[in-house]
């Protein structure tokens, strides 16, 4: 390609190397790719499929990591291994750590969003980190140490599945090793999993029971200290040997563009950031509440249309809206949830035991999916 046609193509800087930000390149590599200039900014050096990190304290195979250099290839991107530090919209150039310069005609953020620990005396959930966060409390069950744990939802948390997952395994292999271990989830959810819907949360309630795991709803927690466990309203004492909580979830907190609560990028319902021309949030670093990796692919695809719009590609942008698809794991067999989303109201609720999307991967994603089943099929 000669230097002139390429500085002619219309150049999109995509920020972050997880999911989403890889859907985003696979989408644009099928909407417009002959009229792009790509590049992949990314500190990390591989994708991890973070979903299934949860199965990894329990000796499942590891979840699936993939090197970012070979499918930036694939897509025709211009890899960068550097971490964006600032954005200047006036000039449309993103300034990175390392000290480059990288100039953009779209910009799209997907660098998730930023986990802080919520409780100063339980163990913070980390799927990037998730075998060695959780397999000793593993191991303790098995070896007969413990005797209860609380799994702690805190209120401000935008996915509660894997709290729901550990729970269920961490039963069934208390089951399997006949100890006696009383498990307990906190949350503030007026049912479990109540994002799906009544449909789901009904048999995800009934699984709960059947696994004798225990679910405090409409509650918050506190711990003021190892091995209590305060729930509200009541302030009734949960036993507790150890208390394990998910992150609370913060924005990337961008300099040079505008935020929302929390540091998370605000945007409308084609990804665009709000007073930033030229600028797109998707995934974890928007403001949408739901942080699920299927809905951040989703947010990618829309994002990637009205791209390729401006790059002249022909074809009509179309609206974000959100669909769930989630496989909850269990001690047995998967479970699969649907439901449509208006905000965070489920318009639909649909649970089945075998999958209703294809590849039946934990993140359903329209590009993504395929081709890491592509990938999974090479190896």
């Amino acid at each position: 390609m000669p230097a002139d046609a390429d500085r002619q193509k219309f150049k999109v800087l995509i920020a972050g190397g997880g999911v989403a930000a890889v859907e985003a390149a696979l989408a644009l590599r099928e909407l417009a790719a002959d009229r792009l200039a790509l590049t992949l900014l990314a500190p990390n050096d591989e994708l991890l499929y973070r979903p299934m990190t949860v199965r990894e304290p329990f000796s499942y195979a590891a979840a699936g990591r993939y090197e970012l250099g070979p499918i930036a290839r694939d897509v025709g991107a211009e890899l960068v291994a550097d971490r964006l530090d600032r954005v200047e919209r006036d000039t449309r150039t993103v300034h990175t750590e390392g000290g480059l310069e990288l100039p953009y005609d779209a910009l799209l953020i997907a660098l998730g969003a930023r986990p802080q620990p919520r409780y100063d005396n339980a163990i913070t959930i980390d799927d990037r980190r998730m075998d060695e966060t959780i397999h000793g409390l593993v191991q303790d069950v098995e070896g007969g140490y413990i005797d209860s744990i609380a799994f702690l939802v805190p209120a401000r948390m935008g996915w509660q599945l894997p709290a729901y997952e550990l729970a269920l395994m961490m039963a069934g292999r208390a089951y399997d090793m006949s100890a006696e271990v009383a498990i307990t989830i906190v949350t503030d959810e007026p049912a479990p999993l109540a994002l799906f819907g009544e449909t789901v949360s009904e048999r995800v309630a009934e699984i709960l029971a059947r696994a004798g795991v225990d679910v405090l709803t409409s509650s918050t927690a506190e711990t003021p200290q190892d091995g209590t466990v305060v729930v509200e309203p009541g302030a009734r004492l949960v036993p507790a040997k150890r208390a394990v909580s998910l992150p609370e979830l913060y924005g990337p907190a961008v300099r040079g563009l505008p935020a929302a609560e929390h540091g998370f990028l605000p945007v409308d319902d084609r990804g665009r950031v709000r007073d930033a021309p030229g600028v797109f949030a998707v995934g974890d670093a928007s403001d949408f509440p739901v942080k699920h990796g299927g809905i951040g692919t989703q947010q990618a695809d829309t994002a990637a249309e009205a791209i390729a719009a401006l790059a002249g590609a022909e074809l009509n942008p179309q609206p974000f809206r959100p669909v769930l698809h989630a496989m909850l794991l269990t001690d047995g067999h998967a479970l699969y949830l649907t439901a449509e989303l208006d905000g965070t109201r489920a318009l639909t609720s649909e649970v089945s035991d075998t999958a209703t999307w294809s590849p039946p991967t934990k993140i359903a994603a329209r590009f993504l999916g395929p081709y890491l089943e592509q990938l999974d099929r090479r190896v």
